[in-house]
């Protein structure tokens, strides 16, 4: 699956606001869909880059011989689902902002394992 049909699976999940797909390298977003005014998805990206940046070096100097998986931030109103990609895939994340209200958390990891799975970068 390429980038475009992964990111309108990720925003086919229920209470899916936004979705990116971003290189913690630089980063800089591969591509995104959704956002809007309450949600800038290049801001999103950034920021989520500086916290999965921080959690790996945070294993690293732990010296714990493991991944980080998914990362999960907690708002009043939203889930913001950070996905890192295993490898094979860079050092990639998937980034998806969800409705708290609406989402349903185990559902959504499972929908970006998948996408995880299927992604061709």
């Amino acid at each position: 699956m390429n980038i475009e049909t992964a990111l309108k699976e990720a925003m086919a999940i229920e209470g899916a606001i936004g979705a990116a797909l971003v290189d913690y390298d630089s980063g800089m977003s591969l591509g995104s869909l959704g956002g809007g005014p309450e949600l800038d998805l290049e801001v999103a990206a950034a920021g989520s880059t500086e916290v999965v940046r921080a959690e790996v070096r945070t294993l690293e100097s732990l010296a714990i011989d493991d991944s980080v998986e998914d990362i999960l931030i907690t708002l009043n109103r939203q889930y913001s689902l950070i996905r890192v990609l295993g490898r094979g895939h860079g050092r990639l994340f998937l980034y998806l902002a969800l409705n708290r209200e609406r989402a349903n958390l185990a559902l959504a990891r499972h929908h970006l394992r998948r996408i995880e799975a299927e992604l061709s970068v």
